[in-house]
């Protein structure tokens, strides 16, 4: 097991940018999947902020289509979690595979929450004020992922706390079906 020396880290910062987008920009982006793991070459972005170790920005698109039989509002959707290179970065003097593996973990967090918004998708029952209701539940899941990945950088203190990491990255692949 790799240990690690906290005075390397102390004084940086490795955050997670929760970045959300709409469907149809042009921007290059790696779509998560269960067997893709993220490599320091996939970290295209200059670095803006000397205090943190990397920036890692994925977060969650939608797109839906709707038909509609009387009463009932039948929705089409697609959910789909992203990775946005030009937008992460990563200092190599100051990155290891903890690191690494740290913001991977955002990258996988930001799927757990597509998974979410698929499920409340599925199960809500849509009025004709579809579009304000599908835009509302993405909202809440943003706001819910948001949170969550604060949450996890504060209980890893950014991946400082091997422990803490180490729990979190099982937890996450057992709720991912990784294990």
């Amino acid at each position: 097991m790799n240990t690690i020396n906290p005075l390397k880290y102390l004084g940086f910062i490795c955050l997670s940018l929760v970045h959300f987008v709409v469907m149809g920009q042009e921007e290059e982006s790696i779509e998560w999947t269960s067997d893709a793991k993220l490599t320091w070459r996939d970290f295209k972005g200059k670095p803006t902020n000397t205090r943190a170790a990397a920036i890692t920005a994925s977060g969650i698109s939608y797109r839906f289509s709707t038909i509609s039989n009387g009463k009932e509002i039948e929705l089409d959707f697609e959910v789909s979690t992203f990775f946005y290179p030009n937008q992460s970065w990563y200092q190599p003097s100051l990155c290891d595979e903890v690191i690494l593996g740290h913001e991977q973990l955002h990258f996988d967090i930001s799927e757990l929450f597509a998974r979410k918004m698929r499920k409340q998708l599925q199960t809500t029952r849509f009025t004709k004020n579809v579009k304000a209701e599908v835009k509302a539940i993405y909202r809440k899941i943003n706001k819910e992922l948001s949170d969550f990945q604060n949450r996890y950088d504060d209980e890893t203190n950014y991946s400082r706390n091997l422990e803490a990491q180490l729990e979190w990255n099982e937890e996450i692949a057992k709720t991912l079906g990784r294990n």
